[in-house]
């Protein structure tokens, strides 16, 4: 059997960080240890049932098995105009102004390769989501660092990055609530946002996956509120988080239309658009009672107290996230990230995420996930106790 090599490009790619977690993971649970597994964010709470009630009946329809348009059904990009409509005040024409992806991360990814050329230059949250690297990777375009502090509230300070950079740079990633900190984007800061990237003429990408998950009823803000903010760029929203749709691989990028048309021209070369009962269901989670989704925030929201508390009650100085489903911890000293999550596994068997892995600048915090029950939430704050880190 001949070993083909894999090409240069996919050498080049950076490795995949949730993949080494899980199989530590794994390593941890096949020496017979129950795991709490807080390091992941894949949602632990069923589809809502009148979503999946509307695929099955979608699914029997003979019209849904074949081929849908190349850009989807055009009852989908209405549908999430009008949650924009509804949820932000936010006008979108749905033909030329709303793309249908196959769940948020492709359209992330993909944007690279629709407007950059090789050389060009991407901004970068760090630390941020690691797969927009990926994106990056595969265009062959170079990155820009925007340091996430805790000092600046986790945003971007525009002012301490070189003008040599802006004048260079022709992308912006922008996440908010944020992956990993969980902090949240202002309107002053999402105005500074507009005014900037109209400056230099930077392409501005916001990832709204967590967009519906605010706390303390505080609601999120969608960039594409801001005065301006279609003219210089997207919103990516994904149906994963909002309504526990993550294996389902739905999403929407929505805004400039120009980007929008670069969007759907890759997708031709690439897909056929989603299996039509999929959007079918999609358009109802969009458009139907959102009750769901009231509840789940509710529910993360007590999540977040119960863990936040707890570890607090230990003396560990934690800050309590504004948004997602993820909070953003400071490692005590003298342990780097990787050896503080290391030890949590190893010897409290509670699996969180190092810091380092979503950037230079997450090195000294872990990330934990809200995505299990509140009891094991507790259980993992006891098994942390039992390691006696915070006693003078």
């Amino acid at each position: 059997m001949v070993d083909f090599s894999k090409s240069n490009l996919l050498n080049s790619l950076p490795k995949q960080f949730f993949a080494s977690l899980a199989a530590r993971v794994e390593a941890e649970k096949a020496k017979g240890h129950d795991v709490i597994n807080l390091g992941q964010g894949n949602p632990d709470q069923p589809t809502p049932p009148h979503i999946v009630a509307k695929l099955q009946e979608a699914v029997k329809n003979p019209m849904n098995h074949k081929y849908s348009p190349f850009s989807g059904y055009p009852y989908l990009k209405e549908a999430a105009a009008a949650y924009y409509q509804r949820e932000y005040g936010v006008e979108l024409d749905a033909e030329s102004e709303v793309a249908i992806l196959f769940g948020g991360k492709a359209g992330l990814v993909q944007l690279p390769q629709c407007l950059l050329n090789p050389g060009d230059t991407v901004l970068v949250p760090d630390p941020g989501y690691p797969d927009y690297l990926s994106g990056i990777m595969l265009a062959q375009v170079k990155t820009a660092i925007m340091p996430l502090l805790e000092e600046k509230q986790y945003l971007p300070d525009y002012q301490a990055l070189p003008l040599e950079t802006l004048n260079l740079a022709k992308l912006m990633y922008l996440n908010y609530p944020n992956n990993p900190t969980g902090a949240a984007a202002t309107s002053n800061f999402f105005e500074r946002t507009v005014k900037l990237a109209k400056k230099h003429t930077i392409c501005i990408v916001h990832d709204f996956a967590y967009g519906a998950i605010g706390f303390d009823e505080k609601k999120p803000l969608s960039f594409l509120q801001t005065p301006g903010a279609k003219e210089i760029g997207i919103e990516i929203y994904t149906l994963s988080k909002t309504y526990n749709m993550a294996g389902w691989r739905v999403g929407f990028a929505v805004g400039n239309k120009s980007v929008i048309e670069a969007i759907n021209l890759l997708q031709d070369h690439l897909y056929v658009s989603l299996f039509p009962a999929i959007q079918e269901a999609a358009a109802a989670a969009l458009l139907d009672s959102q009750t769901c989704v009231e509840e789940l925030i509710g529910r993360y929201q007590d999540r977040r107290d119960v863990l936040i508390d707890g570890l607090q009650s230990l003396g560990w100085n934690v800050t309590a996230p504004e948004g997602s489903f993820f909070a953003w911890l400071k490692v005590p000293k003298p342990y780097t990230s990787e050896q503080f999550s290391d030890l949590l596994l190893r010897k409290a068997h509670v699996a969180v995420a190092a810091g380092n892995g979503f950037g230079e600048f997450g090195e000294g915090y872990v990330r934990v996930g809200l995505l299990c029950s509140e009891d094991r939430l507790r259980e993992a704050v006891k098994r942390i106790e039992a390691l006696d880190l915070f006693t003078d």
